[in-house]
Protein backbone atom coordinates (compact mmCIF):
# COMPACT_ATOMS: atom_id res chain seq x y z
CA UNK A 1 0.00 0.00 0.00
CA UNK A 2 1.12 3.56 -0.64
CA UNK A 3 2.12 5.97 2.09
CA UNK A 4 -0.73 8.40 2.79
CA UNK A 5 -1.39 11.24 5.21
CA UNK A 6 -4.15 11.01 7.78
CA UNK A 7 -5.40 13.44 10.42
CA UNK A 8 -6.26 11.99 13.82
CA UNK A 9 -7.92 13.86 16.69
CA UNK A 10 -7.26 12.82 20.29
CA UNK A 11 -9.26 13.73 23.37
CA UNK A 12 -9.73 12.69 26.98
CA UNK A 13 -11.43 14.02 30.10
CA UNK A 14 -11.07 11.23 32.67
CA UNK A 15 -8.25 9.69 34.70
CA UNK A 16 -5.55 12.32 34.14
CA UNK A 17 -6.59 13.37 30.63
CA UNK A 18 -3.29 15.01 29.75
CA UNK A 19 -1.42 11.79 30.54
CA UNK A 20 -4.00 9.76 28.59
CA UNK A 21 -3.50 11.92 25.48
CA UNK A 22 0.30 11.86 25.84
CA UNK A 23 0.26 8.05 26.22
CA UNK A 24 -1.93 7.71 23.13
CA UNK A 25 0.45 9.99 21.19
CA UNK A 26 3.36 7.73 22.11
CA UNK A 27 1.41 4.56 21.35
CA UNK A 28 0.32 5.82 17.91
CA UNK A 29 3.96 5.55 16.80
CA UNK A 30 3.98 1.93 17.96
CA UNK A 31 1.26 0.93 15.51
CA UNK A 32 2.86 -0.92 12.62
CA UNK A 33 2.51 1.14 9.48
CA UNK A 34 1.85 4.46 11.29
CA UNK A 35 4.34 7.29 11.91
CA UNK A 36 3.40 10.52 13.64
CA UNK A 37 4.69 13.45 11.58
CA UNK A 38 3.26 16.48 13.41
CA UNK A 39 1.69 16.96 16.85
CA UNK A 40 -0.39 19.98 17.80
CA UNK A 41 -0.12 21.68 21.16
CA UNK A 42 -2.46 20.26 23.79
CA UNK A 43 -5.66 22.21 24.36
CA UNK A 44 -8.20 22.42 27.17
CA UNK A 45 -11.67 22.40 25.62
CA UNK A 46 -15.26 22.51 26.75
CA UNK A 47 -17.40 19.40 26.19
CA UNK A 48 -19.78 19.40 23.23
CA UNK A 49 -23.22 17.81 23.33
CA UNK A 50 -23.27 16.41 26.86
CA UNK A 51 -21.91 19.47 28.69
CA UNK A 52 -22.22 18.21 32.28
CA UNK A 53 -18.78 16.61 32.39
CA UNK A 54 -15.15 17.67 32.89
CA UNK A 55 -13.29 19.71 30.28
CA UNK A 56 -11.25 17.79 27.73
CA UNK A 57 -7.61 17.74 26.79
CA UNK A 58 -7.41 17.60 22.98
CA UNK A 59 -4.75 17.40 20.29
CA UNK A 60 -4.50 16.62 16.59
CA UNK A 61 -1.76 14.73 14.79
CA UNK A 62 -0.76 14.25 11.19
CA UNK A 63 0.42 10.73 10.49
CA UNK A 64 1.88 8.96 7.52
CA UNK A 65 0.53 5.46 7.17
CA UNK A 66 0.62 2.44 4.91
CA UNK A 67 -2.59 1.14 6.49
CA UNK A 68 -5.91 1.40 4.71
CA UNK A 69 -8.49 3.70 6.28
CA UNK A 70 -10.32 0.72 7.80
CA UNK A 71 -7.09 -0.83 9.09
CA UNK A 72 -6.20 2.51 10.68
CA UNK A 73 -9.67 2.72 12.26
CA UNK A 74 -9.32 -0.79 13.70
CA UNK A 75 -5.85 0.03 15.03
CA UNK A 76 -7.19 3.16 16.74
CA UNK A 77 -10.11 1.22 18.25
CA UNK A 78 -7.65 -1.39 19.55
CA UNK A 79 -5.52 1.37 21.08
CA UNK A 80 -8.58 2.92 22.72
CA UNK A 81 -9.48 -0.46 24.21
CA UNK A 82 -5.93 -1.00 25.50
CA UNK A 83 -6.05 2.42 27.16
CA UNK A 84 -9.35 1.59 28.88
CA UNK A 85 -11.97 3.27 26.69
CA UNK A 86 -15.52 2.24 27.58
CA UNK A 87 -18.37 3.41 25.35
CA UNK A 88 -21.33 3.98 27.64
CA UNK A 89 -22.86 7.32 26.68
CA UNK A 90 -22.52 9.05 23.28
CA UNK A 91 -20.47 12.25 23.73
CA UNK A 92 -19.97 11.29 27.35
CA UNK A 93 -16.84 11.33 29.47
CA UNK A 94 -13.99 9.15 28.24
CA UNK A 95 -10.50 8.01 29.12
CA UNK A 96 -9.43 8.44 25.48
CA UNK A 97 -11.03 9.14 22.11
CA UNK A 98 -9.19 8.71 18.81
CA UNK A 99 -10.97 9.83 15.65
CA UNK A 100 -9.82 9.77 12.05
CA UNK A 101 -10.66 13.23 10.74
CA UNK A 102 -9.27 12.80 7.23
CA UNK A 103 -7.56 10.03 5.30
CA UNK A 104 -5.70 11.14 2.19
CA UNK A 105 -8.57 13.51 1.29
CA UNK A 106 -10.69 10.46 0.46
CA UNK A 107 -14.46 10.31 0.75
CA UNK A 108 -15.56 7.14 2.52
CA UNK A 109 -19.08 6.45 3.66
CA UNK A 110 -19.91 2.98 4.88
CA UNK A 111 -21.31 1.31 8.00
CA UNK A 112 -17.98 1.58 9.87
CA UNK A 113 -16.42 4.82 8.70
CA UNK A 114 -17.42 8.22 7.33
CA UNK A 115 -14.62 10.42 6.02
CA UNK A 116 -13.88 13.19 6.13
CA UNK A 117 -15.27 13.29 9.66
CA UNK A 118 -18.74 14.81 9.19
CA UNK A 119 -18.56 17.23 12.15
CA UNK A 120 -14.85 18.09 12.25
CA UNK A 121 -15.30 21.53 10.71
CA UNK A 122 -17.92 22.41 13.35
CA UNK A 123 -15.54 21.73 16.22
CA UNK A 124 -12.94 24.20 17.41
CA UNK A 125 -11.30 21.42 19.44
CA UNK A 126 -10.38 19.75 16.13
CA UNK A 127 -9.80 22.70 13.84
CA UNK A 128 -7.70 24.92 16.16
CA UNK A 129 -5.15 22.15 16.84
CA UNK A 130 -5.12 21.18 13.15
CA UNK A 131 -4.56 24.81 12.16
CA UNK A 132 -1.58 24.95 14.53
CA UNK A 133 0.25 22.16 12.65
CA UNK A 134 -1.23 22.35 9.14
CA UNK A 135 -2.89 25.73 8.58
CA UNK A 136 -3.51 25.10 4.88
CA UNK A 137 -4.93 21.59 5.31
CA UNK A 138 -8.41 21.32 3.79
CA UNK A 139 -11.06 18.98 5.18
CA UNK A 140 -13.62 17.95 2.55
CA UNK A 141 -15.15 20.90 0.75
CA UNK A 142 -14.43 23.38 3.55
CA UNK A 143 -11.85 26.13 3.63
CA UNK A 144 -8.35 25.66 5.06
CA UNK A 145 -7.94 24.62 8.69
CA UNK A 146 -6.78 28.11 9.71
CA UNK A 147 -9.78 29.84 8.10
CA UNK A 148 -12.27 27.37 9.60
CA UNK A 149 -10.61 27.56 13.04
CA UNK A 150 -10.65 31.37 12.96
CA UNK A 151 -14.36 31.41 12.13
CA UNK A 152 -15.17 28.93 14.91
CA UNK A 153 -13.10 30.83 17.46
CA UNK A 154 -14.70 34.11 16.46
CA UNK A 155 -18.08 32.59 17.39
CA UNK A 156 -16.77 30.93 20.56
CA UNK A 157 -13.54 32.61 21.68
CA UNK A 158 -13.40 30.54 24.89
CA UNK A 159 -13.88 27.18 23.14
CA UNK A 160 -10.21 26.16 23.34
CA UNK A 161 -7.20 27.16 25.42
CA UNK A 162 -3.64 26.07 24.74
CA UNK A 163 -2.09 24.26 27.69
CA UNK A 164 1.07 26.09 28.68
CA UNK A 165 1.66 24.43 32.03
CA UNK A 166 0.37 21.46 33.98
CA UNK A 167 -2.44 22.20 36.42
CA UNK A 168 -4.04 19.94 39.01
CA UNK A 169 -7.10 19.69 36.76
CA UNK A 170 -5.05 18.05 33.97
CA UNK A 171 -3.23 15.57 36.21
Amino acid sequence: MNLVTAVIALGANLDNPRKQVETALTDLNRIKGVRVKAISPLYITKPVGMTDQPDFVNAVVLVHTTLSAHELLNSLLDLENRLGRVREVPNGPRVIDLDIIDYDHQNINDADLTLPHPRACERAFVMAPLAAIAPYYVIGTHDSASVVAAALLKKQPDAVTIITEITDEQE
